[in-house]
């Protein structure tokens, strides 16, 4: 509508963010292209790195973690599922950057190219390690801190990255992602869970090409960088709130001058008790956790802290903690200081059970309500939108009405096919069924098909124990008749979906059971009412 003035677009795809999705076709691109394993990719990657400039020659390449299994050691099954992982995210991500390419070609076909500043930045804080050790099929069981078996990923080799998977790839795949340095995402004491690429394009006021530029920067010296380009000043107040100053730097400085002195000389970085401080070309850093155990950890005094002079060390391969004792307590008091000015303390190390509110300790949109009443039509009711009721003792009521020709379809459901429950009909018949992360479904239903009328469905779960994920009872209760029972043998403890809600008449996105069609499921009674409570 305004042509004459400038745009701003900021275009964040889910890629490759888990779950790995994409076309068949280009899954089949890369087939055959991964079969010699993790450890050969880390080599051939680091080879390229050095060779296209990115990264300095001498760069070392890190050791594997023990916690890796070396690829030569794996079954031949395994390196076939884990192959196909890989393959998976090799097509996702050549997928996305083909989109990516659109994007770019509709600019210039705008003729808008070369005055555009374009920022591409690749990654997601480095490779994601949450698929585990042997990948998953069903990223919400990660999330739950569920490690999967291998034994439970091999049926889906033929689907993955297809609907019905949900997939993530092994970790030994997330540490080549991340070459040549240590670790991955989530560990935030090492480059491997923190250093991204960016490409910067803007050619009528870059006019170096191919070039590289080094010196130390961080996602939050974007935003910096294009108030400078743009010529426009800090925000100082925004519609009447007052803003702090802002923490980055911009980036403009290095366009000119590839060996212009660092603008960023200081900066901490903090995720689940895994932590570093990056100053002056050193980083003092600690892991506390690792991504796919959930094993005690140790009290954070208990942390051992490493030391590496990465102006020198690019890939932190040497630790220098214990020839330089005085650096490194330099850098640990300034992160002290530096984490407190940001607010980190009290750190925190726990991992999915954030996902529960009550857990974690913050507000909950719900409150201290214990109960819900909900109209046909609601669809799409958020996860954090909706009552907690995972684990927790409660009952579902529905009243509804069936006519002459019957009732079938879904009453209420939330999430779906990777995790979630569902109240629905067919044959006449009630059924309130549990899916547990895909791998197992628990089910309770009537004796007898509803007749012609109004009739209240009432369904209660009743928990064996308080413990998140804990299983239980289920019973179903049908007007005044006798109940049903079915044991439950575990429930999902912190989260059923990250995109999928609540749905009422209905179960749209996936089924939460393949006992009814996917989009065609719609309840084809009437419903009153449906009505969620804690007890």
């Amino acid at each position: 509508m305004t042509p004459d003035k400038p745009f701003f677009m900021y275009f964040a795809t889910g890629a490759t963010h888990a779950p790995h999705h994409a076309p068949k076709e280009w899954i089949a691109k890369y087939k055959g292209e991964f079969d010699d394993g993790w450890d050969k990719l880390r080599e051939r990657t680091l080879a390229k790195q050095i060779e296209l400039g990115v990264v300095p020659k001498g760069t070392k390449l890190t050791q594997r973690p023990a916690e890796i299994p070396a690829w030569d050691g794996l079954s031949a099954d395994q390196k076939k599922l884990f192959a196909r992982q890989m393959e998976t995210y090799a097509g996702f991500a050549s997928h996305t950057d083909h989109e990516v390419g659109r994007l770019v070609k509709a600019i210039e076909d705008m003729g808008e190219m070369n005055n555009t500043l374009f920022f591409y930045i690749a990654g997601d804080n480095g490779a994601s390690a949450e698929g585990g050790p042997d990948g998953t099929y069903n990223e919400m069981l990660a999330l739950n801190g569920i490690i999967s078996d291998f034994a439970s990923q091999l049926p889906h080799l033929d689907e993955w990255g297809g609907p019905k998977t949900f997939p993530h790839f092994s970790i030994g795949w997330a540490l080549a992602g991340n070459t040549p340095f240590q670790w991955t995402k989530q560990v935030a004491s090492h480059f491997g869970g923190t250093r991204n690429g960016m490409v910067i394009h803007w050619p009528d006021r870059i006019k170096a090409k191919g070039e590289v530029r080094s010196q130390f920067h961080h996602v939050i010296d974007v935003a910096p960088t294009i108030l400078e380009a743009a010529g426009l000043p800090e925000p100082t107040s925004v519609n009447g709130t007052k803003q702090r100053p802002m923490d980055g730097v911009s980036m403009l400085y290095t366009i000119d001058d590839a060996k212009a002195k660092d603008c960023r000389t200081t900066q901490y970085f903090e995720m689940f008790g895994n932590r570093a401080i990056y100053h002056d070309g050193w980083v003092a850093a600690t892991r506390h956790s690792i991504p796919w155990l959930n094993v005690p950890l140790p009290g954070f005094d208990k942390d051992r802290w490493e030391l590496y002079h990465v102006a020198d060390d690019f890939s932190q391969v040497n630790d220098l903690a214990a020839a330089n004792p005085q650096k490194l307590k330099e850098l640990q008091d300034l992160f002290t200081k530096e984490a407190i000015r940001n607010h980190v303390y009290p750190l925190d190390d726990r991992r999915a059970e954030r996902f529960n509110a009550a857990i974690a300790g913050r507000p909950d949109l719900m409150g201290p309500r214990k109960s819900l009443t909900l109209y046909e039509g609601m669809t799409g009711i958020a996860e954090n939108a909706f009552i907690n009721i995972k684990g927790r003792p409660h009952s579902i009521t529905a009243e509804i009405e069936v006519s002459p020709a019957g009732a079938d379809g879904v009453i209420i459901a939330q999430a779906g096919r990777f995790g979630g429950w569902s109240l629905y009909m067919k044959g006449g018949r009630v059924h309130e069924v549990h899916n547990y992360g895909g791998l197992e479904h628990f089910t309770v239903s009537s004796e007898k098909p509803l007749t012609p009328g109004k009739h209240t469905i009432r369904y209660a779960f009743t928990p064996d124990n308080p413990k998140p994920g804990s299983g239980g009872i289920s019973q179903l209760r049908i007007d005044d008749q006798e109940p049903t029972e079915a044991k439950v043998g575990c429930t999902m403890p912190f989260a059923y979906s990250g995109d999928e809600g609540v749905d009422v008449g209905t179960d749209n996105e996936t089924p939460v059971t393949e006992d009814y069609a996917e989009g065609h499921n719609r309840f084809t009674g009437k419903i009153h009412k449906v009505t969620v409570e804690l007890k």
